[in-house]
């Protein structure tokens, strides 16, 4: 049983350790959150699927080197300590987010902007490496066994918190830069998407402050005091065959499988709202946040529950469900968004047309937004840009843009879709960090656990969004082909731990 000041403790403990951590999640995904934006403005613009692509593909760059984070700053957390490694980390992690919103775009210095973005993406990924493992270990050894899988599911709702914080800071900005929303939408992705990242230093700032004021971990400082530190905490956890055999199997039995639920259930999810079912800008960042609030509270719900029932089952059952669901979840979005066979309500079409100012000597540039609702409520808007000539004559272009706005039934039942989708995130991922933490031994923990997590999110997880719209262009027929990999993965992984993990708790075992 614990006191009052233990519980005080440890309330501090989580508040420190999970401000940082949900910072860190923040800098690290407000990147995916304004990819379609970042596309056009680091990337040439004549070919807009090319652009997503290699944005995608920079933005998974960062979780590919998350392993290699793993490993140096794990070993330093293992060697000198938990506390002062992951405030390194949140340091390198803020000061890269903070230059990405100063980095000029492609039309002003061409290729160079692309590659500077990715340098700064891969000291992203190397920082978050370091910071995961640092901030669970930490929650970890302040908790008592038998509370450990409670405790640390704080830390398990950051993820999704940080990626809630960035989702709404890019609509308050996007909101607040004009009086009307044609000029804060224009403002915004001229140049308003780069506030999110300049944010990001007052963000670390605060966390900074209060991460100075932490202790170190007690179980490491009695490693410490007694000279039983590792030398080698990546030779100990990579060539000890025990430790080996249990980083394989936290990978390919949970962590793969977790990672790739955990990033279909939230970023490609997104990415489809907006790509395949062509929902609204803000309206896909609502039905998000919404889903995201819903769903949070059931991290600690699971974590909670691992407690008394053991961490296996519950990841198993959250694999397994996502399996046999993501494809009728994501028909079902297809059908709520579509207007096939749905007739126009002619009289609530309009057509808008605004001239902005003159583009070089002889000519302006003409918007034309023709703006169509359906019977079934979806209002339905298609962008042209033509040229309009000194003489009057016009040029039309394609369209460029085209996008819905649904009703409160087809948003609401969005919210809904999105929401099972993060449940299985919760069941996933509630009680991962105790699970890792509790089958690696205290003084190659940092080390142990960082590795196989990062390896099954970011090499498995982190490519979902990419390698998913890759599919859908490479086999266009089938807009539901993206989900395949996701799902085999996942069957994969249900697979190995279903058979070879252990559902038996015994946290007791390496304090």
């Amino acid at each position: 049983m614990q006191s009052t000041a233990e519980k005080k403790t440890i309330r501090k403990v989580i508040f420190a350790s999970s401000v940082g951590t949900l910072i860190e999640w923040y800098d690290f995904y407000i990147f995916g959150s304004l990819a379609p934006i970042i596309a056009m403005q680091f990337f040439p613009k004549t070919n807009p699927t090319a652009a997503l692509l290699s944005t995608l593909a920079t933005f998974a760059a960062g979780f590919i080197v998350r392993p290699f984070g793993a490993l140096v700053f794990g070993r330093l957390g293992d060697m000198v300590g938990r506390k002062y490694t992951f405030l390194l980390t949140l340091i390198l992690m803020g000061g890269s987010t903070f230059a990405i919103g100063l980095v000029p775009g492609y039309d002003s210095i061409g290729f160079a902007a692309p590659l500077i973005v990715l340098l700064l993406r891969l000291v992203q990924g190397l920082a978050l490496g370091g910071e995961y493992g640092g901030a669970a270990t930490y929650v970890a050894e302040h908790s008592p066994a038998e509370r450990r899988g409670y405790y640390t599911s704080w830390i398990q709702t950051t993820a999704t918190l940080g990626l809630l914080l960035s989702l709404g800071i890019i609509l308050i900005t996007r909101k607040s830069l004009a009086p009307n929303d044609a000029d804060s939408i224009k403002a915004f992705e001229d140049w308003g998407w780069r506030i999110p990242f300049w944010f990001s230093v007052v963000l670390v700032g605060m966390s900074i402050y209060i991460r100075l004021k932490m202790h170190e971990s007690p179980l490491f400082s009695k490693l410490k005091a007694e000279g039983k530190t590792s030398k080698n905490p990546i030779k100990e956890s990579l060539m000890h065959k025990g430790n080996l055999k249990m980083v394989l199997l936290s990978l390919f039995g949970a962590t793969m499988g977790q990672g790739v639920v955990w990033y279909t259930g939230q970023f490609y999810a997104q990415t489809f709202l907006e790509t395949a079912c062509k929902v609204d800008f803000e309206q896909t960042r609502t039905i998000l946040i919404w889903a995201i609030i819903f769903a949070t509270p059931l991290f600690i719900f699971f974590g909670n529950l691992s407690d008394k029932i053991g961490r296996k089952w519950i990841i198993m059952a959250g694999l397994f469900l996502a399996v046999i669901s993501y494809r009728p979840i994501y028909t079902k979005m297809l059908a709520v968004a579509s207007t096939k066979d749905i007739v126009l309500d002619d009289a609530k079409t309009k057509i808008e047309r605004v001239i902005n100012p003159a583009n070089g000597k002889d000519h302006s540039i003409q918007t034309t937004t023709t703006v169509r609702l359906y019977q079934n409520g979806i209002t339905e808007k298609l962008v042209h840009k033509d040229t309009l000539y000194a003489n009057g004559l016009e040029k039309p272009e394609t369209i460029d843009k085209l996008s819905k706005e649904l009703p409160d039934e087809g948003y609401w039942t969005m919210v809904v879709l999105i929401f099972v989708q993060i449940v299985f995130v919760t069941m996933v991922y509630g009680p991962i960090a105790a699970f890792l933490v509790e089958i690696f031994p205290t003084k190659i923990r940092y080390t142990s656990m960082s590795l196989p997590y990062h390896l099954g999110n970011g090499v498995f997880g982190g490519m979902t969004p990419f390698i998913a719209v890759l599919l859908g262009t490479l086999y266009a027929g089938d807009v539901l082909v993206g989900l395949w990999y996701p799902i085999a993965i996942a069957v994969v992984c249900l697979v190995i731990g279903t058979i070879y993990l252990s559902n038996k708790i015994d946290p007791e075992v390496n304090d």
